[in-house]
């Protein structure tokens, strides 16, 4: 039966591309592309015939039943995106639960993806990272999301625009305060540059020049020393005593609010229960 195969394009650097890349480019019958102007400049460098179709975020709610009716028709078809991997921030995603839903193979290959590149990049936390692909355009709702966000001790991974970049710095700085910060920009291309700064410093580097090119833009997560010192602020200044009382009138029990508070202030429960004879 014929499938869909998601197929990772380079986001920079042709070399990029893989032998199954192009060996599911060549086996298809029609290449479905967010852009076909950009991925005929592609194919023509890899002399790969195909017919192509267009398949973009407009259209891919209508197009992704056309395509499905071609695999179900007996034809194998090659989903791209402009660079990347399609559905990571690119379309995709709205033919792929088709597939699953009707029972459609689908053969995803592995390849080049922005956001993996620069979290290696970046030096910072890759045990853990949330990503949230391009940020709102609109400054209010980016400051709804990073509240969202705030406490996350995930390093945050974001996509930004260049003339948007440093209204972006300024509300990330003055909603998460002053953390390390990577900027990522032209990953892959000839003017690939790795920027590593706090958010001030990044924000003072942006001011002599203007950003160009596309921005993977990567911030450290709230620290555990810093989430020590916020819980540490809502009882530093209270006795041992009105602490428990706290955390009773919270609804806790006795016995709770004593463990509560003896893992707040890193003390033995026996010693917290002391202070409630």
């Amino acid at each position: 039966m014929a499938k869909l195969y998601v197929v990772p394009t380079p986001i920079g650097n042709l070399k990029d591309i893989t032998l199954r890349a192009l060996e599911a480019l060549n086996g298809a019958d029609i290449i479905a592309a967010e852009d076909t102007r950009q991925t005929l400049k592609l194919l023509n460098h890899f002399n790969i015939k195909k017919p192509l179709i267009s398949y973009h975020k407009h259209n891919e709610q209508f197009k992704s039943d056309e395509l499905l009716n071609r695999i179900k028709q007996g034809e194998d078809i090659a989903l791209v995106s402009d660079a990347g991997t399609p559905g990571i921030s690119d379309p995709g995603s709205v033919i792929i639960q088709k597939c699953i839903k009707e029972s459609i193979e689908i053969e995803v290959l592995p390849g080049a993806t922005a956001l993996i590149t620069a979290m290696v990049y970046s030096g910072l936390d890759s045990t853990k990272f949330l990503f949230r692909g391009f940020l709102p355009r609109e400054n209010k709702e980016k400051r709804i999301l990073l509240e969202d966000l705030k406490d996350r001790q995930e390093t945050l991974i974001f996509y930004e625009a260049p003339h948007r970049l440093k209204d972006t710095l300024m509300i990330i700085r003055d909603n998460l305060g002053n953390r390390k910060v990577a900027l990522c920009r032209e990953l892959t291309k000839l003017h690939e540059e790795i920027l590593r700064y706090t958010l001030e410093e990044a924000i003072d580097h942006y001011e002599k020049i203007n950003p160009r090119g596309e921005y993977v833009l990567l911030i450290e997560g709230k620290s555990e020393e810093e989430i020590i010192k916020e819980k540490e602020s809502t009882w530093i200044d209270i006795t041992i005593e009105e602490h428990i009382d706290r955390y009773i009138d919270q609804g806790l029990t006795k016995k709770e609010a004593i463990k509560k508070v003896a893992k707040d202030r890193g003390m033995p429960k026996s010693e917290v229960y002391k202070y409630t004879i």
